[in-house]
């Protein structure tokens, strides 16, 4: 069996209650299905107090193994780089001092979430927290571990980003390191396994009929497009958000909620979630996957082809066109 510490810093647990949802076992066993010994969590470990601390102890000293290292949560270095403002409790030593013993120690380090890969939201202006990723600060490679780190594998540290990220996405990277079968050109340029980095959160929308008319939704109860006035910026955030279910089915999406990107460095400095921000009435922010000027130059072909049926719902909280029934009124 390897090991498996995982340690929350400045974080709201919700990477923990992702991944609690994985497999129909539960997470726990699913890490005993691929040989993983959970070591310690500190929301899910009985150990606690004087017990806890000697785990941490045994693994610093060399005593036993640490395979896996996995942070949840920013790293807050405040005040002024002490990192004072997040202690692990019991142990006298600050969360920043001891993730910089560790994480040397192990063969691989895992930022769990955007605010352990990147700083995420706890790093938004005016940031009091001097808030940080293990290894990246935003979008710029450093972070508390700085540029050069290498765990004992020889990786850098792998950004499961996300606020919070697929529970999938987790036990994935994890399986994939375990088996041997996850290197260094498996990341993307921003330490993101590709497997879930490669493909957009706009792919595989249900919402896309309306994306390709452009016919847009007014409010959060229409049924259609988010992305030209609600803020929605699935079109520009990596992940396969859209492809794969969330706790049974679902995503922020299908929800009827805007995709923040929360999968992307800075995500938490947007000004407004639900409001698109334009320049002359077209979006500042436009897809990745197809070149800028072919956007505007489609978009304005394509609204002036939208059916009717597509218009109009697109407006509604329902469907009132049904295609089925030759898009008459109901």
């Amino acid at each position: 069996m390897t090991n498996l510490l995982w340690l929350q810093a400045g974080s709201c647990g919700g990477c923990t209650m992702s991944v609690l949802d994985h497999g129909a076992r539960g997470w726990v066993r699913e890490l005993q299905n691929f040989g993983i010994n959970l070591l310690w969590h500190p929301s899910l470990s009985e150990e606690s107090g004087e017990e806890a601390i000697a785990i941490l102890d045994d693994v610093a000293a060399g005593r036993t193994p640490l395979d896996f290292l996995c942070i949840e949560g920013s790293i807050l270095r405040g005040p002024n780089g002490t990192g004072l403002y997040n202690r692990l409790a019991g142990t006298g030593r600050t969360m920043l001092s001891w993730v910089r013993e560790l994480a040397p120690l192990a063969d691989h380090c895992i930022a769990v979430g955007t605010c352990a890969a990147y700083g995420g939201v706890h790093a938004a202006q005016p940031d009091p927290a001097e808030a940080s990723g293990l290894q990246y600060e935003g979008s710029i490679l450093g972070g508390v571990l700085g540029p050069d780190f290498r765990a004992r594998s020889g990786l850098p540290v792998i950004n499961v980003a996300g606020c919070a990220p697929h529970p999938g996405w987790i036990m994935e990277t994890l399986a994939a390191l375990q088996m041997g079968d996850f290197d260094e050109s498996d990341l993307d340029r921003l330490g993101r396994p590709k497997f879930f980095a490669k493909t957009l959160a706009h792919h595989g929308c249900e919402r896309n009929e309306y994306y390709e008319f452009k016919a847009s939704a007014e409010k959060l109860s229409d049924l259609g497009c988010l992305m030209e006035h609600l803020g929605c910026k699935a079109t520009q955030a990596v992940g396969d958000c859209n492809q794969r279910s969330w706790n049974g089915g679902g995503s922020c999406t299908h929800g009827g909620f805007s995709c923040v990107a929360c999968t992307s460095p800075a995500f938490e400095q947007t000004e407004d979630f639900l409001k698109t921000p334009k320049v002359g009435g077209i979006p500042v922010g436009l897809p990745l996957d197809m070149p800028k000027a072919w956007f505007v130059a489609l978009a304005a072909l394509s609204k002036s082809a939208t059916p009717d049926r597509v218009r109009q719902n697109a407006t509604s909280d329902r469907v009132v066109r049904d295609p089925r029934r030759g898009g008459h009124d109901e």
